[in-house]
């Protein structure tokens, strides 16, 4: 699941609307829409921290997409691109080890990672031979 579907899914759970879960973090129900839409994130830590509290979950189940990332990987590029992907993300996540930037400089660097990752994949995919695809028409 994605930041957006977690936080709207336990949002819904709890029979909260966007204005009111707003309200409870210090953000506005226009701000709740955005993150549950995927068109933005929380910029600040304490904004995550306060979106966990209330939503009762750990504020880290709300900061990792791994998961949905790692099917669209292997939908698109198949278990061999999904080590390649996995190799990527634990060499950031020992990068960020000694904390030397920000929670969210981090979380951007991260989804920045994933979506190079995705495009030069997606690249190198038409100078590949056909006979290295899964699915040979395409």
């Amino acid at each position: 699941m994605t930041f957006g579907e977690k936080v709207k899914k336990l949002r819904k759970d709890m029979k909260l609307t966007q204005g009111e879960l707003g309200l409870k973090i210090g953000v506005t129900g226009r701000s709740i829409a955005s993150y549950e839409s995927g068109t933005s994130y929380p910029r600040y830590k304490e904004t995550y921290d306060a979106l966990a509290a209330v939503l009762g979950v750990d504020v880290n189940y709300l900061r990792t997409e791994e998961d949905a990332y790692m099917d669209e990987v292997g939908e698109k590029f198949g278990s061999r691109g999904q080590r390649q992907a996995a190799v990527i993300l634990n060499d950031a996540r020992r990068l960020f080890a000694g904390g030397e930037l920000s929670d969210e400089d981090q979380l951007a660097f991260l989804m920045e990672m994933q979506q190079l990752f995705l495009d030069s994949k997606e690249r190198a995919k038409k100078y590949t031979p056909r006979k290295f695809f899964r699915n040979p028409d395409t």
